[in-house]
Parts: C-alpha cells; structure tokens; sequence
C-alpha cells in the first residue's frame, strides 16, 4: 500500500506579535546662548542628566528594537541635525548643557547600544521645528537594543551637529517607538 502526497504551493503569512512601545521624554532646555555644532543639548549646564526613556523593554533586561524616533523643538524656524546616543546605564559621559559633548567615552562602550541619527530639523508653519528618524531616512533605525539586566530603560545624550540657538526654557520632546520583544 503506498501514500500518495500532493504539495500545494501557498503563501502563508505569519503574524509574529509583539508590542510597540512609545516612549516620550521632554526636557526644557537651559542654553540661553547659542549651541555649537558638537554641544551637548540638556536641561541644565551644571547639573545635566542623560534623557531616560523608562520602561522601553517589557521587562527587566528585556529587548527590543526602535523602529521610529520624532524629536520636536519649540524654537520655531531651526534646522540642527542632531545624534541621540544611547546606553543601557546612565553614561559617564558629559551631560550639561551647552557643553562639548564626550560621547562615547571609553568607560561607557559596554552600554552602548548605538544612536539615532535626526535628520535637519524643519518648521513648516507649525510653530514647532521637527524631524524623525525612521528606516525610510538616514536614522540609522531599526536600531535593536537589549537593556540592563535590572533595567527596562534606555538613556540618551543629545548632541547637535549644527550651531543652534534654542530659546532657553523651551522644551525639546524626544519620542522613541519600539518593538518590544
């Protein structure tokens, strides 16, 4: 007796679900004074800390990747591009405001988890300046990462690549989405 097996030939789509996960920080900027091309950009120019952009991993020392990131700016009318470094501890590197950035600094290489790149930032009549990082644009996404083990958070340094002058106190929102593993 034998068996006799016919292959269909099909497509078979697989949804693999996972999560994604916005994650938004906001920081008013302290700098009443220009930013040159390489400065740190924070919340205060002696007291600076990194941006932390908590519970981006579903669990602690959880994975994932950042699939898109939007940066706006109150000051209208600017077009830095910025780089937003990122760790899974909080860096040694400089964090004030204003300040020449250090990142990546050698002590910091083991949380490294690589950066997103912003392209110009633009204002279209909106009043804000924008830009997003996507895998469309030079963003350098998706940008997967896996978090300290007693951690579901991420940190950030922003530099920008551009002399800027951002109106001090006003905010810079940085928003990262990420697929949770």
């Amino acid at each position: 007796m034998g068996f006799k097996i016919d292959f269909i030939k099909s497509t078979v789509n697989v949804l693999v679900s996972s999560r994604v996960k916005q994650v938004t920080v906001r920081k008013p900027i302290a700098a009443a004074l220009g930013h040159t091309a390489g400065d740190v950009v924070s919340e205060s120019g002696t007291t600076g800390s990194a941006w932390t952009f908590e519970n981006i991993a579903r669990k602690n020392g959880g994975s994932g990747a950042i699939t898109k990131a939007f940066i706006a700016c109150e000051t209208t009318n600017i077009t830095p591009q910025m780089v937003l470094y990122l760790f899974t501890e909080r860096p040694t590197s400089e964090l004030n405001d204003n300040l020449a950035n250090t990142a990546i600094l050698k002590a910091d290489i083991p949380a490294s988890e690589g950066w997103v790149e912003f392209d110009a930032m633009e204002d279209l009549g909106t009043g804000v300046s924008v830009a997003m990082a996507s895998p469309n644009t030079n963003g350098n996404l998706p940008l997967e990462f896996e978090c300290a083990p007693q951690s579901r958070s991420l940190y950030g340094v922003l530099v920008t690549r551009d002399n800027v002058t951002i109106t001090a106190t006003n905010e810079i929102t940085i928003k990262l989405f990420a697929r949770q593993d």
